[in-house]
């Protein structure tokens, strides 16, 4: 049985693509014989596996980023965390946070997740749903509010939102790309967006 060899220069090249850890690299390359496109597809699979067990993890360093917008009519600052100072430091996880912030400038959330949202809100867009459903069967009803409320919080929630650069993911999706990506668990704790005349 013959050992593709890996050489550092491929392990360094996969990592720049992926933001992976170099372990990952050379275990993705090793598995794939040394095909780059098959590597970056190994470590994607991979990822959501490994992104699920680090969210659990205390994430305590980080950064706060600032974009304005052309025209410099938005602005927003976010704050994202990651386990380590190091990380907090990597441009790829800076490029993360302007990603991020992109995104909010662009689409406005109102809260990072669902959880976030006020449950009087909740009940008010359950009660405008409920008003909008007379004549229904009530088991229908329920289940036409839940979808609905999803839909709501997908609208109002980043982490539910379509992702801007990337609509077939949401911006919770790319966060778990990027935990996978860069190793450790990484949270949006919270952010601000301004607007003139908004």
């Amino acid at each position: 049985m013959t050992t593709t060899v890996i050489s550092a220069k491929e392990v360094g090249e996969l990592r720049k693509i992926t933001g992976a850890g170099l372990i990952d690299c050379k275990k993705a390359l090793v598995e794939t014989s040394g095909d780059q496109d098959k590597a970056i597809e190994f470590l994607r699979k991979k990822g959501i596996a490994s992104a699920d067990k680090k969210a659990g993890r205390e994430a305590s360093e980080g950064l706060i980023h600032s974009y304005i917008h052309l025209g410099g009519k938005v602005g927003v600052l976010l704050e994202v965390n990651c386990e380590t100072d190091f990380v907090a430091k990597n441009e790829a996880f800076g490029n993360f946070a302007k990603d991020i912030c992109m995104h909010i400038a662009a689409i406005g959330p109102q809260f990072v997740s669902r959880e976030e949202v006020d449950s009087s809100l909740l009940e008010k867009e359950k009660e405008i749903i409920r008003s909008q459903m007379e004549g229904k069967p009530e088991h229908a009803i329920e289940k036409i509010i839940d979808g609905k409320l999803t839909k709501f919080c997908s609208e109002i929630c980043l982490l539910d939102q379509p992702f801007v650069k990337n609509q077939d993911q949401t911006v919770g999706d790319f966060v778990k790309e990027k935990i996978t990506g860069l190793g450790e668990n990484i949270i949006i704790k919270r952010f601000v967006r301004y607007q003139i005349g908004g």
